[in-house]
């Protein structure tokens, strides 16, 4: 199941595995280092635990990467995103952990332009495998 996983994410385009291995996994995992902060673990739950974890089952049940991943992002990562502004705009909120907020906000709304995308594809029947 792994070496099929793995076979399926080398599949996508190189720019696709880029942004998952090296941009967007790791910076939503950054949360769990501001669990301390503001919202900390509340983004930190809505970024990892609805919005990724989710998708360890989906790949595992497919066997590799389909657009049925981009559920979870949708369910976590959009109310995450007016936490994420609401937050960002407290006057308390500075330094290191604001900067990392407005990253995280960057980041996850350019995904979830992709993932709204790639969820409608799948409604509309496009199930297939990477």
């Amino acid at each position: 199941m792994i070496i099929d996983i793995w076979k399926s994410f080398r599949r996508l385009p190189g720019w696709v595995q880029i942004w998952l291995a090296f941009i967007l996994a790791p910076l939503n995992m950054v949360s769990l280092a501001f669990l301390s902060e503001p919202r900390g673990m509340l983004i930190a739950v809505l970024a990892i635990v609805v919005g990724m974890m989710p998708n360890f089952y989906i790949m595992a049940r497919e066997r590799g990467f389909s657009r049925a991943m981009a559920f979870s992002h949708i369910v976590g990562w959009t109310p995450l995103i007016w936490i994420l502004w609401t937050t960002i705009r407290s006057d308390s909120i500075v330094g290191e952990y604001q900067t990392y907020l407005w990253a995280l906000l960057f980041i996850n709304v350019i995904s979830l332009a992709f993932d709204y995308v790639d969820a409608w594809r799948w409604i509309k029947g496009d199930r297939a495998i990477a």
